[in-house]
């Protein structure tokens, strides 16, 4: 992706009159398996996109940030008494990273930042947290700070709960920040300790098709806030600090009288479990067998935890019918996309058949790609 490299060192050296510092990359990620368990203290399986927010970077002698973006070539301008919790905008990503620093107490200079990003937005693959940890990854270098993967992670998710307002889990920036080409991260969001854990479908003769329905969704609603919610209430029902305590399912629901609570559990619950049944296919090379985790998810999210809608639950069963072993919604919900394991060279034409299946039903013309174990955030000059 030399092409982004320069793009974004070519705008920036026009903009400012001189060339960047370096360059940066942080990807998105699409989530293998492991929905809404990662504020529940659970365990996810995501794994990086090759599509990222590459960012240039350079010093400013005065205490303030320009941020400039190539796709609407946008400009935004903030000084430090600016940064305040709330601000509204695509820039309140940047500079809530800025201000996640300092209020850590890290010694944040000034910066030009020019960004350009492949990453699509609204699709539940994490654009704001590739935007996040690409620009904790370029200022920090700058500025020489010595911080460890694992806390950037941490500080790229105060900026979205904190300075943006949305009550998002630790996946979305520990996937951006840590993840390996080649593997998918097994995260404990509880403990945040994680394992790289080998994903070559492609020695098995599979792929992983991402399809965008694009039907785009936004975390910051009541709809994501309300499962949230139930799932604290229940947890404090059942005498436990989050639902990955809850051991007995059947238990746990015979004690709660609320239906709608008792579906939020047990998707949490069981889909914990399939998380870890994930890990240990994974690791035993078995990767047919993800299927019918792939498939439960999608099922569990659809009935117990309702995050699905019509554009989504159609592509999954329009994928299975046309030969993919499993599918599954993945991502925050209310839209956005799908994964669906084929065999090697069969993405395009289940693609296709959802693309036929959307034009019958009046939806949109959804947008696919097969997706590839990636690097993490980096410098790439």
């Amino acid at each position: 992706m030399s092409t982004d490299i320069d793009a974004v060192t070519s705008a920036f050296t026009d903009l400012v009159g001189r060339a960047p510092v370096g360059v940066w990359a942080a990807p998105g990620r699409v989530n293998l398996i492991g929905e809404h368990t990662d504020y529940n203290d659970g365990f996810v399986m995501p794994f990086a996109l090759p599509q990222r927010v590459t960012m240039a970077a350079g010093h400013r002698d005065d205490d303030q940030w320009q941020v400039m973006t190539l796709d609407g070539d946008r400009i935004e301008t903030f000084a430090r008494a600016e940064l305040q919790p709330g601000m509204a905008g695509w820039q309140a990503y940047v500079a809530g990273v800025i201000w996640a620093l300092d209020e850590a107490g890290h010694q944040v200079s000034g910066a030009d930042l020019v960004l350009t990003s492949d990453v699509p937005i609204g699709a539940g693959l994490s654009s704001s947290a590739a935007l996040e940890c690409a620009t904790l990854a370029a200022v920090a270098d700058l500025d020489d700070l010595e911080i460890k993967p694992m806390e950037r992670a941490r500080l790229a998710r105060r900026a979205e709960n904190a300075f943006v307002g949305a009550p998002t889990g630790q996946m979305d920036q520990a996937a951006s920040t840590l993840c390996a080409a080649g593997h998918a991260l097994f995260f404990d969001c509880r403990s945040f300790d994680f394992d790289q854990v080998p994903l070559d479908l492609a020695g098995a003769g599979l792929e992983l098709l991402v399809l965008d329905t694009r039907t785009p969704h936004a975390l910051v609603d009541s709809e994501y806030s309300a499962r949230r919610d139930s799932c604290e209430a229940a947890a404090k029902i059942l005498g436990v600090s989050a639902l990955r305590d809850v051991s007995d399912v059947e238990h746990a629901l015979d004690r709660l009288d609320d239906e709608e609570m008792r579906k939020r559990v047990r998707h949490v619950v069981t889909e914990n479990q399939r998380v870890l049944d994930a890990k240990e296919r994974l690791q035993a090379q078995d990767y047919r067998g993800l299927a019918p985790l792939l498939d439960a998810s999608h099922a569990s999210m659809r009935d117990d935890f309702e995050i699905t809608v019509p554009t989504v639950d159609l592509a999954v069963e329009t994928a299975r019918t046309a030969g993919a072993y499993g599918a599954r919604m993945t991502g925050g919900g209310f839209g956005g996309c799908i994964i669906a394991l084929v065999d090697v060279g069969r993405s395009n034409e289940v693609a296709a058949a959802i693309t036929q299946a959307f034009a019958a039903a009046d939806f949109g013309v959804p947008a696919h790609f097969t997706a590839a174990p990636s690097d993490g955030a980096r410098r790439l000059r």
